[in-house]
C-alpha cells in the first residue's frame, strides 16, 4: 500500500496536481485499495488532525502580517533598517535583509514576507540601479527568514506533528535567523564591492533617531508578539491574535494608514492563504495517518539507523534527503509527512528534538527559493516583473551561502539550543 500511495503522489505532482489534492487522491487510493476501512475515516481523521489549538496561529499570523503590510507597518521597518545599515555602499541590499529579519520576528510567513517588503524593496533596488533578477533573487532568499526566525509557521507545525515544544522551536530560530541573516549582510556587501554596485545606497537616508520614532510601534510589536510567549502570559496562538489586534489598532487609530475599506481585501486574501495551507495539513494528516497505520515510521526509523553507523553521517543523509524533497514538494505537507518520521530516527542517534527540528525547517525553508516549486521564487518574480530563470545566476550564490549556514547550525548544536537551555531548561 505504501509504494502504490507515494507513486500515485508522484505521479500526480509529476502532472501538476495541485499538492494537497495529490496527497489527498493518494490516501483514498490507499484506503480503498488497501483497507477495509469506510471513506468515513478520511473525513474522521482530517478533523482529528485539524481540531488541534497550536494551528489556529496560522491564519492569524498570515492575517497579521496583511495587515501589517497595508498599514504602514512594513514601510516604516524599511527606513529604520535603511537607517542602520543603508549608509555603505550595498547598503540597500543589506537593508532587505535586515527589514526581513525584523518582520519575520512578527509575520512567521516567507511568502508573507516576500510580498510585503518586496513591494517596497524590489523597486527601491532598480530605481538604485541594481539588476531587477539581482533584487528578486535576494528578496526571495531574505524572506526565508521568515519561517526560521519566531514565530514561524512551519515550527508550529513541527511542534504539532512531532509533540516538540512550540515556544522552545521558536526561541531556537533566532540564532540560526541571525547567522544565516549575518552571511547573507555579508555576502551582498562584499559582493556589489565587486560589481561596483550602490554606491549612492546612503541618498534620501533618515537618521537614526528619526527612523527609530517613526517606525517605534512597528517595533513594539515584535516584543509584544514573542515577549508574551516566552514571559509566559499567551500561548503562541493567543499571541497571534494579539498580532492581529495589534497591527489593526496601530494601522488604523496610530499610523492611520489602514481603513475600513481595506478591512475586507485584506480579510478576504488571509483567509485564501490559510485555506491553502490547512487544506495541505489536512489531506497530508490523512496521508501521514495511513503510514503509520502500515508501521513506516518505525520501519524508516530503523533502516536509517541501520543505514548509518553515526549520527553526523545521518545528520548528513537527512540533510541532503530533505534538501531534494524541499525542492519538489511544499514545506507544510514535508513536515506533517516526514517530522514523525525523522524525528523518531533522530531520537535513535540522540539528537536534540528542538535541534532536529531547526534543521529540518531551515532546510525544507531552501526549498522556498530552489525550482522548480519554490513559492518565494514565484511570488518575488510576480512582484518584480521578471522572470525564475532570470534569477537563477543570483540564487546560486544565495542557496550556496545558505547551505553552508545550515551544515554549521547541523554540527554546532550550540546555535540553536543555547538559548532554549538558558530559558527552558
Amino acid at each position: 500500500m505504501t509504494s502504490v500511495m507515494l507513486t500515485a503522489m508522484l505521479v500526480l505532482f509529476a502532472a501538476s496536481v495541485p499538492v494537497a489534492l495529490a496527497i489527498g487522491i493518494a490516501s483514498l487510493i490507499g484506503i480503498e485499495g488497501y483497507t477495509r476501512f469506510p471513506l468515513i475515516v478520511a473525513a474522521q481523521q482530517i478533523y482529528i488532525a485539524m481540531d488541534k489549538f497550536p494551528l489556529a496561529a496560522i491564519p492569524f499570523f498570515i492575517l497579521a502580517g496583511n495587515l501589517m503590510d497595508v498599514g504602514g507597518i512594513s514601510r516604516r521597518l524599511v527606513e529604520f533598517a535603511k537607517s542602520i545599515v543603508g549608509g555603505v555602499q550595498g547598503g540597500l541590499p543589506a537593508t532587505c535583509v535586515v527589514t526581513c529579519m525584523i518582520f519575520a520576528a512578527i509575520s512567521g510567513s516567507s511568502v508573507a514576507t516576500t510580498f510585503a517588503i518586496g513591494a517596497i524593496m524590489i523597486p527601491a533596488l532598480v530605481k538604485a540601479g541594481y539588476p531587477v533578477a539581482f533584487a528578486a533573487a535576494l528578496q526571495a532568499t531574505a524572506a526565508e527568514l521568515g519561517v526560521i526566525i519566531p514565530p514561524s509557521i512551519p515550527m508550529i507545525l513541527y511542534g504539532v506533528s512531532t509533540q516538540t515544544s512550540i515556544p522552545e522551536l521558536f526561541i531556537a530560530g533566532f540564532g540560526p535567523g541571525f547567522l544565516i541573516g549575518g552571511a547573507l549582510i555579508v555576502t551582498v556587501l562584499i559582493w556589489c564591492r565587486l560589481k561596483g554596485w550602490g554606491k549612492n545606497d546612503g541618498d534620501d537616508r533618515l537618521p537614526f533617531g528619526r527612523a527609530l520614532k517613526q517606525a517605534g510601534f512597528a517595533l513594539l510589536m515584535p516584543v509584544v508578539v514573542l515577549g508574551g510567549i516566552y514571559g509566559g502570559i499567551t500561548t503562541p496562538t493567543e499571541a497571534s491574535v494579539v498580532a492581529v489586534v495589534y497591527a489593526i489598532l496601530v494601522g488604523m487609530f496610530l499610523h492611520r494608514e489602514l481603513g475600513w475599506r481595506d478591512l475586507y481585501p485584506i480579510f478576504r486574501k488571509s483567509v485564501i492563504s490559510s485555506s491553502v495551507i490547512m487544506f495541505i495539513i489536512a489531506c497530508a494528516a490523512l496521508f501521514s495517518y495511513l503510514l503509520n497505520r502500515q508501521g513506516v515510521p518505525d520501519a524508516a526509523a530503523a533502516w536509517l539507523v541501520e543505514t548509518f553507523d553515526s549520527q553526523g553521517m545521518f545528520l548528513l543523509g537527512v540533510n541532503l534527503f530533505l534538501f531534494l524533497v524541499g525542492m519538489f514538494v511544499e514545506t507544510s505537507a514535508s513536515i506533517i509527512v516526514l517530522a514523525p518520521i525523522l524525528a523518531e530516527a533522530a531520537q535513535r542517534f540522540g539528537v536534540d528534538g528542538v535541534h532536529f527540528g531547526t534543521v529540518m525547517v531551515v532546510n525544507l525553508a531552501l526549498g522556498m527559493i530552489t525550482p522548480p516549486f519554490g513559492v518565494n521564487l514565484f511570488a518575488a518574480a510576480q512582484v518584480a516583473g521578471t522572470s525564475i530563470d532570470k534569477m537563477m545566476p543570483h540564487l546560486v550564490i544565495f542557496i550556496a551561502v545558505i547551505f553552508a549556514c545550515l551544515m554549521v547550525i547541523t554540527y554546532v548544536p550550540a546555535i540553536t539550543l543555547s538559548l532554549p537551555q538558558m530559558v527552558f531548561r
